[in-house]
Parts: structure tokens; sequence; C-alpha cells
């Protein structure tokens, strides 16, 4: 009993503190419940996590060997950080459609919001590194027991943080627009692609020094 509990402490302590920067992930989890309310948001939570499931899970049977994989990793990497840089193109275009009445997300929502989280978190492709990093230190440390059954109380922590990490930074973010007149106003034209700039050269600096140096 110990050993699972143990499991799931962990695996929500790892997800719990990865899920706050998800970047485009909280912030289009964000401007889903600012505009379509709570549950909509529920329901792209729920998409997100249903693929990160897959990713935890893969990552965990295959750490050891994802992790031998250079140039694998590599590419996975240097993906990533170009993502980020599209998303902040992204978002700045965005500055120039109706942005106050959120016209720009009424299209996407019509296909459901649980389809618009599967998407968006298949595109997240930094979970792969991250999971893969952090799956095979927690395994070689033994601080996780992945025998048999076990490995599911993991996993479930896992996601059980990922969506309260997430869902807590997505009220966060409403309650601060609420109050804050300016960061409503210059969310999407401004902060937002700065945000995902300096996401890009953190992780750009990553892959260099990783890769690189």
């Amino acid at each position: 009993m110990m050993i699972r509990f143990k499991n799931i402490l962990v695996g929500f302590s790892v997800s719990f503190l990865g899920s706050i920067p998800l970047g485009y992930l909280n912030i289009v989890g964000f401007e889903i419940y600012s505009a379509f309310g709570v549950q909509e948001l529920l329901l792209y939570l729920l998409g997100v996590i249903f693929i990160e499931a897959f990713f935890i899970y893969f990552t965990l049977v295959f750490a050891n060997r994802l992790a031998s994989n250079k140039k694998l990793m590599k590419v996975i990497d240097i993906v990533g950080v170009l993502f980020l840089l599209i998303l902040a193109y992204s978002f700045y275009s965005l500055s120039s459609e109706a942005i106050g009445n959120r016209n720009y997300l009424a299209k996407y929502v019509s296909y459901s919001s649980f389809l618009i989280g599967l998407m968006l978190s298949s595109l997240n492709f930094l979970q792969l590194p991250f999971w893969a990093g952090w799956n095979l230190y927690l395994i070689n440390g033994k601080y996780i027991k992945t025998e048999k059954s076990l490995k599911f109380y993991y996993l479930a922590g896992t996601l059980i943080g990922t969506f309260s990490g997430m869902i807590g930074l997505v009220y966060f973010l409403h309650s601060l627009s609420q109050n804050t007149e300016n960061f409503s106003k210059y969310l999407v034209p401004v902060i937002i692609p700065v945000f995902f700039i300096i996401l890009a050269f953190v992780q750009g600096y990553k892959v260099f020094k990783k890769y690189f140096s």
C-alpha cells in the first residue's frame, strides 16, 4: 500500500510542477475558460491529459531506449523550439482579429474543446524529452516502482497532478485578468507572444548547450 501511495505522490508532484510551464496548453485553457466557461475548460483538460497518458506510459516503458537515442532527442528538442516560435507568431497574428469577443476561438470550440485538447497535447513535442528524462531519473533513483500494476498508480498520480496544476493556473490567470485591466488588454497581442519567445530562447539555449557546445 505504501509503495502505491508513493508512486501516486511522486507522479503527482512531478506533473503538478511540470504543468506550470506547459505554456500554450495553459494559455489556450485560460482563453477557453474565459470565453466559454468551466464545462468547456474541463473537456479541454480531459483531452490534454488523455494524450499525456500515452506520452507518460510510452516513456515509462521505453525510458532507457529513448534516453540513449540522441538523434531522436535532438530532433524533438529542435522541433520544440521552432514550435514555440510558431505559437508566438500565431497568437500575435490573432491580435488583428476580434479579440474582445473571442471570435477567433468560436470556430475552434465548435469542434469540441475535448478535440482541441487532444490536438494541442499531441503537438506538445516537449512532453517526450521531459517525461523520458524524469521517468528514467525516478526509475534509476528507485523513487518509483514500475513492476506490474504499480506503474498505473504512478500514471494516475501524474494525470491528477497535471489536471490540478493546469486548472489552478487557468483560474489564477483568469483572476489576474479580471483584476488587472492592462493584463487583459495586452494578453494576446503582447504578453503571450513574448512569453513564448522567451520560452523558445530558453529552450534553444538548452539545446545548444546539450548538443552543440
